[in-house]
């Protein structure tokens, strides 16, 4: 582990020039605020988001409430807040499994070749044959609605391109002099491919897991609106969306502010994820 970190190094140092890109500084502070928010969601919310107070109903925003109630006098700040939450929540552990199964299967994939190159290919092949988002649905739809279905269709669906990229690298890697000198004193598989083979290949999937975050929180998003995802009273921004389509006409404040959410989040992570590979790439 240690032979690895000294090989990261460079990568890491890397990192200081990011401070050089205004807009992927900036996509950092808001993901860094929006962190925050959600790690300290219970103190930041003004309002309980699942109390309902049917005495307020789609108030207009206003200094209590400042982006206004729903349907059932729910505060749709605190909801957006804690919203944040279950958001980064869904992208963190859906681009933390898809990553490493893709690098995984494509490390194996380009190491050995062979017959397990053409079956972990031609799988990748087929899944990637469908449109990402239609073969979530589809899956997520079999599987039935709910938070857990959604993030486990995102990631059979999402780790293709990850294993593919890999596997590239690798090819390439494999037949470097260090590698071959590596084996040629008797170092096994798994200390090539960690020591060795992963270090090199490691920029462009820091690059993928940044950009990947902000594809992953807008699919569930979109899976949640159509009725797949979170299901009511969770606060999650593709849900409050569905929830405020019957009130577009005289409370647009319900599916505005929402959208903006996700809108800035996927912004940010995409704008991050492209000072990062201006760096690396």
């Amino acid at each position: 582990m240690f032979e690895l970190a000294l090989k990261l190094r460079p990568h890491i140092k890397n990192l200081r020039q990011l401070k050089k890109n205004k807009t992927a500084m900036v996509g950092l502070i808001i993901i860094l605020f929006l962190v925050f928010v959600a790690l300290f969601a219970p103190f930041v919310a003004p309002h309980d988001p699942y109390k309902q107070n049917l005495e307020k109903t789609l108030l207009l925003p206003c200094k209590e409430y400042p982006m206004g109630t729903d349907e059932l006098g729910r505060c749709i700040l605190s909801r957006i807040i804690f919203g944040t939450r279950i958001s980064l929540q869904i992208g963190i552990i859906v681009t933390g499994l898809t990553a490493c199964i893709g690098v995984l299967l494509g490390m194996m994939a380009g190491y050995y070749g062979g017959i397990l190159d053409e079956i972990i290919m031609r799988i990748v092949d087929i899944l990637l044959a469908f449109p990402g988002l239609v073969l979530a649905l589809a899956i997520a739809g079999l599987l039935g609605p709910g938070l857990f279905n959604v993030m486990f269709a995102l990631t059979i669906v999402g780790w293709t391109g990850y294993a593919r990229v890999v596997r590239g690298s690798v090819l390439s890697v494999k037949e470097k002099e260090f590698v071959e000198a590596a084996r040629a004193i008797g170092a096994g598989d798994m200390h090539i491919l960690l020591c060795h083979i992963l270090p090199n290949v490691v920029t462009p999937i820091i690059v993928m897991v940044t950009l990947g975050m902000g594809n992953v929180i807008l699919a569930a998003a979109s899976l949640s609106f159509l009725g797949l995802g979170a299901q009511p009273p969770t606060p999650e921004w593709g849900t409050m969306l569905n929830n405020g389509r019957a009130f577009m006409r005289m409370a647009p404040y319900l599916t505005t502010f929402p959208g903006m959410a996700i809108m800035i989040t996927v912004l940010a992570f995409n704008l991050l994820g492209d000072g990062l590979r201006d760096i690396f790439l």
